[in-house]
């Protein structure tokens, strides 16, 4: 299951989120996602769990719990949405 965590402290990396959540059971992958150009983080991320009943009691136990110093929000991540492509002229 992918999982949404918002609200993340600056601060906060990877391997902050791998221990957060493998509390719970196995994560497979996770990642801090940054600003592509100062590589500052965004305030959020995914955890990517394989076991989806691991992955529903870490939602329910993380959600709203402090994780360097500021309260997290997880759930589970919605499909990304399609967008229309951005681009150049029309002629």
């Amino acid at each position: 299951m992918n999982i949404y965590v918002g609200n993340l402290a600056y601060s906060v990396t990877e391997d902050d989120l791998r221990t957060a959540f493998s509390q719970f059971g196995e994560v497979t992958s996770c990642s801090v996602i940054t600003d592509k150009f100062s590589g500052q983080s965004k305030g959020f991320g995914f955890v990517e769990m394989a076991d989806n009943s691991e992955a529903d009691a870490a939602i329910k136990a993380l959600n709203d719990t402090a994780l360097n110093g500021r309260n997290i929000k997880v759930n589970q991540a919605r499909p990304r949405a399609e967008r229309p492509a951005r681009g150049g002229s029309r002629w």
